[in-house]
């Protein structure tokens, strides 16, 4: 032997003493890691902008809100809420606008501890 112990070898290269090393990841894994990357490099979609463009915005007057859904975007306000609220948890949403995102994290936490 060389005087170095293969346990240290092993744990620098990542794996636990006696897993022998360098264990590749499985073909699950890394198809998982690939879509992962794809989507964040796909970044969001124009439906998912205009949604947070919406959002941005502010509005005067009840109903408002509810009637540039509608118009601009096509959707019914109930959909619209089932996607933002599905966007708050979307990696890509925060990279593309993270103020917009956080403000609406905070405002749904804040109602949600409310209950």
């Amino acid at each position: 032997m060389d005087g170095r112990d293969v346990r240290d070898e092993d744990v620098r290269d990542g794996g636990a003493p006696g897993e022998g090393g360098g264990a590749e990841p499985s073909r699950e894994q890394r198809e998982r890691e690939q879509r992962e990357r794809e989507q964040r490099e796909q970044g969001l979609g124009r439906r998912e902008r205009d949604i947070l463009a919406l959002e941005r915005r502010g509005f005067s007057g009840p109903g408002a809100k509810e009637r540039a859904v509608r118009e601009e975007l096509g959707l019914s306000p109930v959909r619209y809420y089932q996607l933002l609220n599905a966007l708050l948890d979307d990696t890509r949403a925060l990279a593309h606008d993270p103020v917009t995102v956080n403000r609406l994290r905070r405002i749904r936490e804040s109602r949600r501890s409310e209950r």
